[in-house]
């Protein structure tokens, strides 16, 4: 797309970067400022942080049979969603500030792209999450009779749909033919496509409210009318734990997100007076910190989610210990080892002395 090309009337395909920036009013700064540090060294430090999560995440559903169900398969497809909008910020942190204008046209839609394909991945899989609840909790089951063939397609689905929805800017859907018409936050999307896409989330996310009211009204209801019957009541309030716990996830992600895609909405609309650039910085950190979210839930609200994340962080701490020590030679044991070893040799002393007196008394010679 930077290449030398005639440009087609009203086009500028082959302008840089910096003058569609420049055109929006969002100047780019030539050097380092304190902001610019501070954003990114946040930055970084979070993506760092979440990529390990949510591979902490991903891992425990994979080596705990009790998570191999619909539910917690789509759960770990959000945490794979996460790991790449941590991913996708890692990349954004390397290409924001001053080092914006040495981007290419190209590799400024694949930066844009890669968060755009993060967060419509995550939205849809709320979303088809919050449809399984529905279908399980309005047959009172705890876990979906989905197939694992259908909850592969619907995963595979998700991507595919997440993938075109980041890809359309590129597609053609931008303001290079059209200056008037590009937005501020984003200089070379279309105001156009930022009211789309802002008011296509926030629609959705406004059903998924709807949808988990709706679901906890009847599972209120409903709980007045079952019977006291230990089971009943046991099977109940997991389904109403289960229930909780992807309520927090899904209103972590209404919070984190609400307030970006409002600011984008109305630099879509052209809202001058909004000052939307004043918030894009802190919008972007909240959102960011959705992806950090979600562990932290899960080990808040899942016992056994907690307990398969401490086996899994306690074996890695065991592997690097044994190998730091296998490295050095040396083994230090620790004061209940110590305690156990004097034992060991007080016994076998014991033992000893109680022979040698054995043999004297048999007039045995003593061994030398």
């Amino acid at each position: 797309m930077d290449s030398k090309v005639n440009n087609p009337p009203g086009c500028h395909y082959n302008e840089t970067v910096e003058f569609f920036y420049n055109h929006s009013g969002k100047l780019i700064s030539p050097t380092w400022r304190k902001r610019d540090f501070l954003v990114v060294g946040l930055g970084l430090t979070v993506c760092i942080i979440v990529i390990l999560a949510n591979i902490l995440v991903m891992t425990a559903i994979i080596i705990n049979r009790r998570f191999h169900f619909p539910i917690y398969y789509l759960l770990g497809n959000l945490a794979a969603a996460d790991l790449f909008a941590g991913i996708s910020y890692l990349y954004l942190m390397f290409h924001t500030g001053p080092w914006t204008v040495k981007l290419k046209k190209q590799e400024w839609f694949i930066r844009q792209g890669l968060i755009d394909t993060s967060l419509t991945a995550s939205v849809v899989n709320l979303l088809a999450v919050a449809v399984e609840r529905h279908q399980t909790v309005f047959t009172m089951q705890l876990h979906s009779t989905m197939t694992n063939q259908r909850v592969v397609l619907l995963i595979v689905g998700i991507w595919g749909l997440a993938i075109i929805m980041g890809l359309v800017p590129t597609m053609g859907w931008h303001c290079i033919c059209d200056l008037d018409g590009c937005s501020t936050m984003a200089p070379m999307y279309s105001r156009t496509y930022m009211v789309f896409w802002a008011g296509l989330n926030l629609l959705t996310f406004s059903i998924m409210v709807a949808v988990y009211t709706r679901i906890f009204i009847y599972v209120r209801h409903k709980s007045h009318r079952m019977s006291q019957h230990t089971t009943q009541v046991r099977h109940r309030q997991t389904v109403i734990n289960l229930m909780k716990t992807v309520s927090m996830i899904l209103g972590a992600f209404v919070i984190c997100w609400t307030p970006g895609l409002v600011v984008l909405l109305l630099d879509g609309l052209d809202c001058v007076s909004c000052k939307v650039l004043n918030y894009e910085k802190y919008c972007l950190v909240l959102a960011e910190c959705n992806s950090l979210m979600n562990p932290i839930i899960y080990s808040y609200r899942d016992k056994d989610m907690r307990r398969t994340f401490k086996r899994i962080l306690c074996f890695l701490c065991r592997r690097s210990s044994d190998q730091e020590g296998e490295q050095s030679g040396v083994h230090f044991n620790t004061l209940e080892q110590e305690n156990h070893n004097r034992e060991t040799d007080s016994a076998k002393n014991g033992n000893n002395g109680a022979q040698l007196l054995a043999l004297q008394n048999s007039g045995e010679p003593l061994p030398s």
